[in-house]
């Protein structure tokens, strides 16, 4: 079994930004059927910044950050996940399990008593997922143009 160390950090910081933009490629590249430009990755940047999130979390094994995932607080009782990313090679693994528990439990923490989601239909990993980590399917709460499904977790 692979054991992950899930730590804070600081979503402007380097190693935060360096997974952000390797998860934006990612899921540019997966969107558009090749590899994602400078420009469309700092586009997705600009669109949706980081520098709202309540915190930010990477995920590593072995001293090497192989994920992440922060959350954003949208009123006072209802966090928003956000950047949820395994690189490729670690899929499967247990990173997003540990996480999605990272985040859930900072944002009860501060008085979330749910969370929400949303994702694109070719994202099947992560809506397995959350599905497996008790996420169900919800009305859209967003107009987000790359939003297929909308999910929620009371905590």
């Amino acid at each position: 079994m692979t054991t992950w160390t899930v730590r804070a950090v600081d979503p402007e910081g380097t190693e935060a930004q360096t997974l952000i933009r390797t998860y934006l490629a990612d899921i540019i590249e997966r969107y558009y059927g090749r590899p994602a430009t400078a420009d469309e990755v700092a586009g997705a940047i600009a669109d949706d910044p980081t520098d709202d999130l309540s915190a930010f979390f990477v995920g590593s094994v072995d001293g090497r950050p192989l994920g992440c995932a922060g959350f954003r607080m949208v009123t006072g009782e209802t966090a928003e996940l956000k950047r949820l990313f395994v690189h490729s090679a670690a899929r499967g693994l247990g990173g997003g399990a540990a996480l999605l528990a990272a985040v859930e439990e900072a944002a009860v923490s501060i008085g979330a008593t749910t969370v929400r989601l949303d994702t694109r239909a070719d994202l099947v990993e992560a809506r397995r997922l959350y599905a497996r980590h008790g996420y169900r399917e919800v009305a859209p709460f967003n107009c987000d143009r790359y939003a297929d499904h909308w999910f929620q977790k009371r905590l």
